[in-house]
């Protein structure tokens, strides 16, 4: 059987899950970050404070407000987003790429009654926690430098938890397929650094040229964007709706590629 019918069939396939063992896979996970939280919260954490900083306050000196704000508080929201992304597609690629190969975790997990239907369950939550943390935490930061002007931003968790949990999924997905580490330098230079430049996060995409204006659109940074902005600055409208429903599509269309495509890989 060929690699895309096995993958064809999989996906029509109902997943073999049992949560209470995906929640063994996540909980196993957890015990090794809190060995390890305080440099990690450090490698994510700086970066985006180091953007707040320059950009904010360096560059945001020389640059006239826009959308009717001060340029600071533009780029902060988008910061949010991105720390969670980068903090999610790390731990789905070198992390996931490791416990899969080199550590033999997951052979080692389902030699036991947990199936790789839940191993691979537990690896998408575990990135979707650690999104939700690590953007959770540069909002408090947000938030101490006053640039939150709405109580509305106490809904943040939300959309951050889809915008990880989608990251997982397409972290997973290019895992399973990476032959080597090398090889997670064309998936950040190829998607993740071009969506953190264009998802509105340093500028407006109206500003963009108009051919590829619709490009972030495609990108689930930019919906997360457009969702934590007007919920930080209280200026939420009925269009962000259609940004959380991009973000559920996402989740609902491509959640069972990972699956089957991990299962696919160790079974080869």
């Amino acid at each position: 059987m060929t690699k895309a019918r096995q993958l064809f069939n999989g996906l029509f396939t109902l997943p073999d899950l049992a949560w209470p063992l995906v929640g063994r896979v996540f909980y196993r996970n957890f015990l090794v970050f809190k060995k390890t939280w305080k440099a990690q919260i450090m490698f994510n954490f700086v970066e985006p404070m180091l953007y707040l900083w320059a950009m904010g306050f360096g560059l945001g000196v020389y640059v006239s407000q826009i959308q009717g704000q001060p340029y600071i508080n533009f780029l902060a929201p988008g910061l949010i987003a991105s720390s969670a992304m980068f903090s999610t597609t790390y731990e789905m690629t070198y992390g996931s790429f490791t416990r899969m190969g080199y550590q033999k975790t997951f052979h080692g997990m389902v030699a036991t009654p947990v199936s790789m239907d839940d191993v691979v369950m537990g690896e998408l939550l575990y990135g979707t926690f650690k999104g939700v943390l690590y953007g959770s935490v540069f909002f408090l930061v947000v938030a101490l430098f006053g640039l939150v002007k709405s109580p509305l931003a106490l809904f943040i968790p939300f959309p951050l938890a889809l915008m990880a949990l989608v990251f997982s999924i397409m972290s997973l997905i290019w895992t399973s397929i990476a032959p080597n580490y090398d090889s997670f330098g064309y998936f950040f230079t190829l998607f993740v650094s071009p969506m953190f430049l264009f998802s509105g996060i340093f500028f407006p995409i109206d500003n963009l040229p108009a051919g590829i204006r619709f490009l972030p659109w495609l990108t689930p940074l930019y919906h997360t964007v457009e969702i934590i902005r007007p919920l930080v600055l209280g200026q939420v409208t009925p269009a962000v709706l259609g940004h959380v429903a991009w973000l559920l599509v996402f989740i609902v269309l491509a959640l069972r590629l990972p699956l089957v495509m991990v299962k696919n890989r160790l079974v080869q």
